[in-house]
């Protein structure tokens, strides 16, 4: 129960610490990769290897070079998805390779197998790097990659040390918390869609939490930096998130990806577009080709319409934060457009204005008014509460006086209003029905034949 209020508080305190964030992005902000002083002295003597991509990087040189060139016994480079130089798809297959220029192998966690590495693998070391720059997102793969890197090295006696980086969306906390019956390679713990937190501190609560294996671990921190902080990413984090405008709405249009809308892979603009063929009425256009990260995108050489989002201030998209809103925005399009009478009327040579207005507009306000309308009879019984918090003459305040006096006739009263209101509502939802959608009165005119 401590826990849980804790996590609670920090639910609360988060948003307030996003709203006072400094504008200036990531002056001043020491990534743990830098303060090689901290990290140094656990490495002398000892074979590493390090859990690395495009993204593990002290100024313009990569940390594996740095460590080489530093003298440090490299002895393995692990790669977690998009592979070790951030080019591949996601989820895709990436073989183990050398890499050129330090001439240390490379083993692959999407090599096909189980993403941990084989014993002869784990054998090859004595203590592993972790850093990787994460996105924030429950459903980004880089945590799940370091939390079975974690696991493998508590089985077999290694030491973990994370070198910590700034979490580019972690000045809030949204979205449902996992069920872990549903724990998958896109979901490992019971935490937040955005969970606010940094690769150290996930590593830290994985263990404390006993959500992983308890191993010898050491998180080297960022230095000056605050979940407050506003940190831009010098680097992409993977392929298809290129822009920072991307990282900010990467949690509001990733729910597309288990739809049949696009959201811009196999584009320039991934992640700040979306759309689909059968969305209409909207300008904007765009049609999917295979690229770097994207090789067979969906809806791959098709013309899709629908919303651009890529000319939104940074300041706006990092304030979106996790919404819906979008693929709402799509459900409602494509579900009216995709109806049979939609297709009626095209095939009848309509414009697309006329099926618009005439048509889709009209079926698609039968949810809008079902529930705008439902509510006046909440409305009417609710006013119980404003009107006594408020101090409100009303029928709120007289049927509540009319309780505490056991008043009854008054009671009564107020409550065939309430009652009313709820017939009266339901027969006027009936005949706005028949005159918004044809099919209803249709149907109500055919159920005697």
């Amino acid at each position: 129960m401590r826990k849980l209020l804790l996590f609670s508080l920090l639910c609360m305190l988060l948003p307030v610490a996003a709203a006072a964030a400094p504008e200036g992005a990531c002056d001043g902000v020491t990534v743990g990769a830098a303060d090689t002083a901290a990290y140094f002295p656990l490495l002398r003597g000892r074979r590493v290897a390090v859990l690395a991509n495009q993204t593990s990087r002290v100024g313009d040189e990569h940390l594996v070079d740095l460590l080489h060139r530093s003298g440090v016994r490299l002895t393995a480079i692990f790669s977690p998805e998009h592979g070790f130089r951030g080019t591949a798809d996601a989820g895709e297959h990436v073989a183990s390779s050398v890499d050129e220029r330090t001439g240390v192998p490379i083993r692959s966690l999407y090599d096909g197998r189980t993403r941990r590495p084989s014993d002869e693998a784990m054998r090859s070391f004595d203590v592993l790097l972790v850093d990787m720059q994460d996105v924030g997102l429950r459903f980004y793969t880089y945590y799940i990659s370091m939390l079975r890197m974690m696991d493998a090295c508590a089985d077999f006696g290694r030491a973990v040390v994370v070198l910590d980086r700034p979490n580019p969306n972690g000045s809030y906390i949204d979205g449902p918390v996992l069920d872990m019956k549903y724990k998958s390679g896109v979901g490992a713990l019971p935490i937040p869609v955005v969970h606010g937190l940094t690769m150290g501190e996930i590593a830290r609560m994985a263990v404390g939490e006993g959500w992983a294996k308890p191993c010898d671990l050491t998180v080297v921190p960022c230095r000056r930096y605050t979940h407050a902080t506003r940190y831009e990413l010098p680097v992409a984090p993977s392929p298809n998130l290129p822009t920072q405008r991307a990282v900010y709405l990467y949690a509001s249009l990733c729910p597309f990806e288990g739809t049949v809308v696009s959201l811009g892979r196999g584009t320039d603009r991934p992640f700040e577009v979306y759309g689909h063929p059968d969305m209409r009425g909207r300008e904007f256009s765009f049609t999917p080709r295979p690229t770097d990260g994207a090789k067979h995108p969906p809806l791959e050489g098709r013309v899709c319409r629908g919303v651009d989002l890529s000319g939104m201030p940074l300041g706006e998209a990092r304030g979106v934060g996790f919404s819906l809103r979008y693929v709402i925005d799509a459900y409602r399009d494509l579900e009216a457009l995709g109806e049979d009478y939609i297709t009626t009327a095209r095939a009848k040579g309509l414009n697309d204005r006329a099926v618009m207005v005439r048509h889709a507009f009209r079926g698609a306000l039968i949810p809008v008014l079902t529930t705008v309308l439902t509510h006046i009879p909440h409305i009417i019984g609710g006013s119980v509460v404003v009107e006594r918090v408020f101090g409100w003459p009303g029928m709120g305040s007289l049927l509540f006086s009319g309780i505490l006096s056991r008043d009854y006739p008054v009671v009564m009263g107020v409550t065939v209003v309430i009652a009313l209101a709820v017939l009266l509502t339901n027969l006027l939802l009936d005949v706005i029905y028949g005159l918004v959608d044809p099919r209803v009165r249709y149907a109500a005119g055919c159920s005697h034949g």
